[in-house]
């Protein structure tokens, strides 16, 4: 089993996927997805806007970048927020075993129902992943609640 700095080495992947989402105008949500041994099997970033398409947030990014598997046991993903519902259902689909989350201060996402359904959820709480999406929300509160899915007009 791999322990915290293992999780934070990869939490450094999906970072740097944030960071360039970010620098292009998007969401500064990044994930990698990690296979059984350890290698990255894909990473990714939240395209929504860049793209056009609302379809690819980080997670579903870092899964279509490793393409298909034969098997997603053992496998974890890493995300540097807690995943949506939509992500969250990807992680049941295909039964990846572990979701390493960087925060979930800004977003709580779908990390409870994942664990009571028998996926490992590991939650970092890193400041740096915190401060960017506080910042961007700050910035960005009409794009941010479009991506969570909130009436622009709410909160």
């Amino acid at each position: 089993m791999p322990d915290t700095e293992e999780y934070r080495g990869w939490l450094r992947i999906a970072l740097e996927e944030a960071r360039a989402g970010l620098a292009e105008g998007g969401v500064p949500i990044g994930a990698a997805l990690i296979g059984a041994d350890g290698s990255v099997l894909g990473r990714g970033r939240n395209r929504r806007v860049q793209d056009g398409d609302p379809s690819v947030h980080g997670e579903t990014a870092a899964f279509r970048d490793a393409g298909r598997q034969r098997s997603y046991a053992g496998t974890t993903m890493v995300t540097t927020l807690a995943p949506c519902w939509y992500c969250s259902g990807l992680v049941r689909q295909f039964g990846i075993s572990r979701v390493v989350v960087g925060e979930a201060r800004t977003f709580s996402g779908g990390q409870d129902w994942l664990a009571e359904n028998g996926v490992e959820v590991v939650l970092l709480d890193d400041p740096e992943c915190a401060e960017l999406m506080a910042g961007f929300i700050a910035e960005h509160p009409a794009l941010w609640n479009e991506d969570i899915g909130e009436d622009p007009g709410e909160g």
